[in-house]
């Protein structure tokens, strides 16, 4: 079973998130596609994350009842920060009948050779990679264990939906309705100051 890994902090998953996974699902080898929730990536600021139940929680709203989607938890008890190399070293020595692979955006793999380990990675793992607008071209893009696959562009960010909810803007349609209804009723990411969403 060829298993993909979307990794991200998901502070909020959104429709773009949504989108790629199917992307993958429709245009690559892979049979699943696993929301992999950072508790704290090393790149990020931890003080700037929901509590990773919460994220995770929206990931598992967002999917809902798909088939071939699941929301992964496996990092929560890793060590932390969260590396790349060691999640799947230990999905690897759980699931010994599954063979893994990432899925992530074409700007990561220009940074890719700054991974921990990253050789190890290409050694042993497929890298699934989708276009993203004004990524620069990578000396991997040729690598024998990268496979760049077509995906729509969606200029969709969390740091913008983020924003938005702090200015009292509506989301909706940016998010799944479950997702945005979790938000709206737990008043996630607003600040003291913030004003309530208009909802429309």
């Amino acid at each position: 079973m060829n298993v993909g890994l979307f990794f991200g902090s998901f502070n909020p998953v959104h429709t773009g998130h949504l989108i790629l996974a199917q992307t993958a699902l429709n245009e690559t080898p892979l049979d699943y596609v696993w929301f992999v929730v950072s508790p704290q990536n090393p790149f990020k600021e931890k003080r700037s994350l929901l509590p990773e139940y919460d994220r995770l929680r929206m990931v598992e709203l967002a999917i809902g009842d798909h088939a071939r989607m699941q929301a992964s938890n496996v990092e929560f008890s890793l060590p932390q920060p969260s590396y790349t190399i060691d999640t799947l070293t230990h999905l690897r020595d759980r699931y010994r009948s599954y063979d893994f692979a990432l899925i992530m955006g074409q700007d990561n793999l220009q940074y890719f050779p700054k991974w921990k380990k990253h050789q190890t990675i290409l050694d042993h793992y497929h890298l699934y990679v989708y276009p993203r607008s004004g990524a620069a071209p990578s000396e991997l893009d040729r690598h024998p264990a990268v496979t760049v696959f077509d995906a729509p562009l969606l200029d969709l960010s969390a740091t913008y939906l983020r924003q938005a909810v702090q200015a009292g803007k509506s989301i909706r349609y940016m998010v799944p309705e479950a997702v945005y209804d979790y938000i709206t009723r737990a008043g996630l990411f607003r600040s003291p100051a913030s004003p309530p969403s208009s909802g429309l």
